[in-house]
């Protein structure tokens, strides 16, 4: 594995239903700082109670760096770089932080540490935690059967990158955003505003034809990508917008025989554990290209 995961989407953990994204660094997991403090002070300005928190412990201040890496984390409009901690760092951060929220905080990151060994002897664990919090978070099963789908479809499509040497999160970030905009007319960060999402995952507040043009648009770029045998960058470029047309096409098809349009501004937020399901398709909603 290397040192870090080039497709990091499902790494979201909840704490008392607040999601605290993390990345595998070193193999082991790395928590977003921001969500830890949002998870534990509901803060208005994570970022400046970061500040303050290392002013009123100078000794935190002053191992920082040591502490907190820059890692790309998968966010509502791509990769980005974000400041991130491992387990044992986080537990020191947690010392600055008076919150009544500290202790069961402690005892949830040691689980999720040590769920980390179990998967690295047995991945299908991993799978098998991820169906569990969709369900967890109110999704359906067959919303969730087609989400781990496209995460398999992601992964191979990442795989095969990497293969044809693309570098991995930026460049990726570039292709998956070449891919979408063939796709539905949007990029994934236009996506996500449209959506109405700020640090959520895109794909986790997706339909299910969304997800499945998703799914056809990736699975399409892997084909063309072997087929055209596709080296480096540019030409990946090319297959990408490739697969992501055939997507397109077969979109706007739909949308032509149906009356109604894929895009949907619709998403899982605000709804509560009881009444989440899958979103219905919105008649007038979308963004066509």
């Amino acid at each position: 594995m290397s040192n870090t995961d080039p497709n990091p989407e499902t790494r979201i953990a909840l704490f008392q239903r607040k999601e605290v994204r993390r990345t595998i660094h070193n193999n082991e997991w790395w928590f977003v700082v921001e969500d830890v403090v949002l998870a534990l002070t509901d803060s208005a300005d994570p970022k400046q109670y970061i500040q303050r928190m290392k002013q009123r412990d100078p000794e935190l201040g002053k191992g920082w760096v040591q502490i907190v890496h820059t890692l790309s984390v998968t966010t509502a409009g791509g990769p980005q770089n974000m400041l991130c901690a491992n387990t044992e760092g986080i537990f020191r951060i947690i010392q600055s932080i008076p919150s009544p929220k500290a202790e069961p905080f402690k005892r949830w990151l040691a689980k999720v540490g040590y769920e980390r060994i179990q998967e690295i002897e047995d991945p299908e664990l991993a799978t098998k935690r991820t169906r569990a919090l969709y369900k967890a978070k109110g999704y359906s099963d067959d919303w969730i059967e087609k989400r781990m789908r496209s995460i398999a479809v992601r992964d191979e499509l990442t795989d095969e990158w990497k293969k044809r040497g693309v570098k991995e999160q930026r460049e990726y970030a570039i292709l998956t955003a070449e891919i979408s905009k063939a796709t539905f007319g949007l990029t994934p960060s236009q996506y996500a505003e449209f959506k109405r999402l700020k640090r959520e995952n895109l794909r986790d507040h997706m339909t299910d034809l969304e997800l499945i043009f998703s799914m056809l648009g990736e699975a399409a770029t892997t084909e063309i990508a072997r087929n055209r045998d596709a080296k480096g960058f540019p030409q990946n470029k090319h297959a990408a917008h490739s697969g992501g047309t055939v997507a397109g096409n077969a979109r706007r098809e739909l949308e032509k025989k149906s009356g109604r349009t894929v895009v949907t501004s619709e998403n899982y937020l605000g709804l509560t554990q009881s009444t989440k399901q899958t979103p219905r398709l919105a008649g007038k909603s979308g963004k066509r290209s």
